[in-house]
């Protein structure tokens, strides 16, 4: 297991939080005033400079009105997609 976050499967990872916040319908700066955060924290986030812990993860997609089961049953269809080469 390679230790970079800079993974295809990160990659499809923050990729995916992006999509999500993009659906809901909200931008970096309303999302991180939801969350009590910065706007970079958000961009830092979305573009895989940051790691989010579980919780955090939970926290923002709480903010966005997703699960966190639904959000994982999107990431891993996207995952065996990309695994199919498609």
């Amino acid at each position: 297991m390679k230790k970079s976050i800079h993974t295809p499967e990160y990659e499809c990872f923050t990729r995916l939080l992006r999509k999500t916040r993009e659906e809901a319908g909200l931008t970096q700066v309303e999302l991180a005033a939801a969350l009590g955060q910065s706007q970079s924290f958000v961009c830092k986030a979305e573009i895989g400079e940051r790691r989010l812990d579980i919780i955090q993860l939970r926290t923002l997609l709480a903010a966005l009105k997703v699960t966190l089961p639904e959000f994982v049953r999107k990431l891993e269809k996207e995952l065996s997609r990309g695994s199919k080469g498609g």
